[in-house]
């Protein structure tokens, strides 16, 4: 976390990468509104369809705007890495959005006055609280893994 805080360079790769990030959660945010809205899908498969759409663009504003001097590897290799850094983000998702649903469900119920469905308030809340703790996984063990021909300077 320091090297963010004291190497512009890789804050700049930081923010791009956050940057990403957002335009991911965009599309995250918007298959799984649709996947549980429309076709009435359950939030854990929803969420998971969605984090492929999202890693997938990621991958690609990742690979050509944030480290565009990382191509020393062929792109299936390194989309093959990356893949696999956010693989290990959905482990850490899937029980995000298994546990913390319910009793944000529960929580928003209480409150009747809300003028959103308890239901839609509980996913959204719980997805942003995922997003948020996968994305510094991603953004490091990608840096330091998938991205690693990329110097410091």
């Amino acid at each position: 976390m320091t090297v963010i805080l004291t190497n512009p360079q890789e804050r700049t790769r930081f923010l791009k990468f956050a940057m990403v990030g957002v335009i991911g959660a965009v599309i995250d945010f918007g298959v799984m509104n649709l996947l549980t809205g429309s076709a009435h899908m359950p939030l854990v498969p929803a969420g998971t369809i969605s984090f492929v759409c999202a890693v997938t663009s990621n991958f690609v504003w990742n690979r050509y705007w944030t480290y565009p001097d990382s191509r020393s590897r062929p792109i299936l290799n390194q989309l093959a890495m990356f893949f696999i850094v956010n693989l290990a983000g959905v482990g850490i998702r899937i029980p995000i959005l298994h546990y913390v649903e319910p009793p944000l469900l529960k929580l928003f119920a209480r409150w009747n006055s809300l003028s959103l469905s308890p239901g839609f308030l509980a996913r959204n809340l719980t997805l942003a609280l995922a997003v948020g703790i996968v994305m510094l996984w991603n953004f490091f063990v990608n840096r330091y893994w998938t991205y690693n021909d990329v110097g410091q300077n």
